[in-house]
């Protein structure tokens, strides 16, 4: 086993030079004409100007929390200060992932377009090849981070036990859930800032198209989908992967094989399922090809996902058998005691993928286009924009229950299977194929800004034809991720909660101790704090987007008749500053509160707070997410050639008063799926990750 640890951080080098050969050869393909090149100069640069800034506040941020840290931890059992080392590495590590992704994606959107002037094929195949790259750096960013610290405290840490070490590393998982949660609140800012004024001013009021050259919001708006799709979606997996891995790697702890404790085995079975899981996503890469332009991409999209589901399915019966002790090992004393066995290793692994799936297809039929929920939404709007809102809204909050049940029920059979241990193992085996899952997913705003170069560099109609195929599954992938993002945070935040009960000698949580109550009052409530603080912005920085693009249709002449070009650099500073500026107080509300709470009431205080914060906070990124993506698609349902037809035979077109009310619901939507949402998942999970790095300090107070 020891020596086979030496092979993680190989498999992490392994998926980067796997990205690395992927970013060069989208950098060979053809960028298209001059025009096409100079849009897509003036996307990636505002993308990268905006990660420049990001990166250098929150450098700041992880300097003095570094640290603390390191102060806080400099004595004690089970303590070291090198937790501090574990923080900036897992925070470098997201942001490098970041940095990386976003600059291929870049670069692969205006290849995209050029490609698909020969055909859909070669356009799908540019921007999937571009979505890998951000997939395979993060899961390999990860695995090589946490491997070679592992490898690295074992040998620093040879008499202090591996207690020590596990709490050193859990900085780690610190460090990546701060980026995560700054780079999807500031990118969620910052892409509906855009949106919203490039929609309610440049289409709704100006009856623009899409992406139309003279709205001077559009590159802003291109921008926020790298920003916050990209950049923020891989970060948000990155510390999903990075905290499913340290949950079970805590919890494999307490495992004991005829009364002998210091088993390995449970411990770095972990770090070698991820590792298993990059290989398999590797593999399914090779699967994800269009034979024709006739070809569906989302069945090619699909198809490699699930054969990297199968092969890792497969893997973890595999690692788990050769490398469980043979008579298989107990977690858990007396009554609570769970006998564990290699094959329900495999078992709940199954149950995680599974589950992953089943919450992904759930939230697809919710937002899907052509499917009952959208198309009620679109009936509503028949009747004006209050309908619309109210429809959108229902439908959110209906379609909490099925994914919860399905999330509920891989809980009860994980730990059914394999105690909390399997749980654990579960939530990793939802993300073990993390490295394809982001890759899909990535693929979307490589498309979406694909279209929009087509449209500003007025290629010929088929070209944006081909792109919006490309989009609208990407749009459809886009959902599935939501949902596989959200139901990874429910599963690995109650990972990470078991481990921090394990870290803080907490048994039992009684429900009727007051101090427990206000935990969870606390809790319950902090999501829409949070939300609120979300949404605010947006609506602020939108604001400012409005004024400035009416502004420019005022004064600049010509602008609106196609004669001048708009300020584009004026809008995407706007949202900039926007999402810098608001970004720091909701990621201090997640930070702050465990500590104030966990310090202040004590450990079973805090196991509340986490209890409240985890079910408040996964039902509503649920609701949140799924009514932003019905809205979003009743809207396309009228933009679509011929419109749409109502139960009565009524035809909708683009540009009618339903149109105009789709228009408002879906802005109304874009906080919701893209900012406040998305978000919630990393509060639920940084929360939890907060506790569990200051679990051994609250046990010694």
């Amino acid at each position: 086993m020891q020596n086979l640890i030496y092979v993680i951080p190989i498999i992490g080098v392994v998926a980067l030079v796997f990205a690395f050969i992927k970013a060069k050869w989208v950098s060979a393909q053809d960028a298209g004409d001059d025009s096409m090149k100079d849009i897509a100069s003036s996307i990636q640069e505002g993308a990268m100007a905006f990660l420049a800034r990001e990166y250098k506040v929150l450098s700041i941020f992880v300097i003095i929390v570094a640290m603390l840290l390191g102060i806080g931890n400099m004595s004690g059992e089970d303590r070291s200060p090198m937790i501090a080392l574990s923080f900036v590495v897992g925070a470098l590590a997201s942001a490098l992932a970041g940095y990386f992704g976003m600059r291929v994606a870049t670069k692969a959107n205006v290849r995209t377009t050029a490609a698909s002037r020969g055909g859909l094929a070669s356009g799908f195949q540019v921007a999937f090849a571009g979505g890998s790259v951000m997939g395979m750096s993060v899961v390999g960013l990860v695995v090589l981070g946490l491997g070679s610290l592992f490898l690295l405290y074992q040998m620093i840490f040879v008499d202090a036990g591996m207690a020590t070490i596990l709490n050193t590393l859990t900085g780690f998982s610190m460090g990546a859930s701060s980026i995560a949660l700054f780079a999807r609140v500031g990118g969620g800012i910052y892409t509906k800032a855009a949106d919203v004024g490039a929609d309610l001013v440049g289409k709704v009021e100006a009856g623009l198209p899409e992406d139309d050259p003279r709205n001077p919001a559009v590159i802003a708006d291109n921008v926020g989908d790298n920003v916050g799709d990209v950049a923020g979606m891989g970060a948000d997996l990155f510390e999903s992967f990075v905290g499913a891995i340290i949950g079970a790697m805590v919890l494999g702890l307490g495992f004991t094989v005829a009364g002998e404790s210091g088993l390995i085995e449970p411990i770095a079975l972990p770090l070698l399922l991820a590792a298993a899981g990059i290989i398999c996503s590797i593999i399914g890469t090779f699967f994800v090809r269009l034979k024709d332009d006739k070809s569906n991409p989302q069945h090619a999209l699909d198809g490699g996902a699930f054969i990297a589901a199968a092969l890792m399915a497969g893997a973890a019966f595999g690692l788990a058998k050769w490398l469980w002790p043979e008579v298989g090992a107990t977690v858990g004393t007396g009554a609570e005691a769970v006998t564990v066995h290699w094959y329900h290793i495999g078992i709940a692994t199954i149950v995680g993928l599974a589950t992953g799936v089943v919450v992904g297809l759930i939230t697809a039929y919710y937002c899907s286009l052509d499917r009952n929920p959208v198309n009620g939404i679109a009936e509503q709007c028949k009747t004006g924009y209050a309908t619309n809102v109210i429809a959108g809204v229902g439908l959110g909050m209906q379609s909490t229950a099925v994914p919860i049940i399905a999330i509920v029920l891989g809980v009860i059979v994980a730990d059914q299977v394999a105690g909390l241990y399997g749980v654990a193992i579960a939530a990793l085996g939802m993300l073990s194929t993390t490295g394809i899952q982001l890759a899909v997913d990535a693929y979307g705003p490589i498309a979406d800004n694909a279209g929009g170069i087509a449209e500003m560099s007025s290629q010929e109609p088929e070209v944006r034809e081909r792109t919006d195929k490309l989009d609208a599954v990407g749009n459809t992938t886009a959902a599935i991720g939501k949902g596989f993002a959200i139901g990874s945070a429910a599963m690995t935040a109650l990972a990470l909660f078991a481990a921090f009960m394990q870290q803080s000698g907490l048994t039992s949580i009684n429900l009727a101790s007051p101090q427990v109550m206000v935990g969870l009052f606390i809790g319950g409530m902090l999501p829409y704090l949070f939300s609120s603080m979300a949404m605010k912005a947006v609506g602020d920085a939108a604001m400012d987007m409005i004024e400035e693009v009416r502004r420019q249709f005022r004064e600049i002449k010509g602008l609106l008749e196609g004669e001048a070009k708009p300020d584009t650099a004026r809008c995407v500073d706007i949202s900039t500053s926007a999402a810098i500026k608001r970004m720091m107080m909701p990621g201090a509300l997640a930070i702050v509160t465990p500590v104030v709470i966990g310090f202040g009431m004590g450990a079973e205080a805090l196991g509340g707070l986490l209890a409240g914060v985890t079910i408040s906070g996964v039902t509503l990124a649920i609701f949140m997410s799924n009514a932003g993506g019905a809205w979003d698609n009743a809207k396309k349902t009228f933009e679509a050639p011929g419109g749409f037809t109502m139960k009565d035979g009524s035809v909708h077109e683009k540009g009618s008063e339903a149109h105009k009310a789709a228009v408002v619901g879906d802005t109304v939507g874009d906080p919701f799926k893209d900012t406040a949402g998305p978000s919630l998942n990393i509060l639920v999970k940084l929360m939890s990750v907060v506790a569990l790095v200051i679990a051994p300090l609250i046990a010694a107070v």
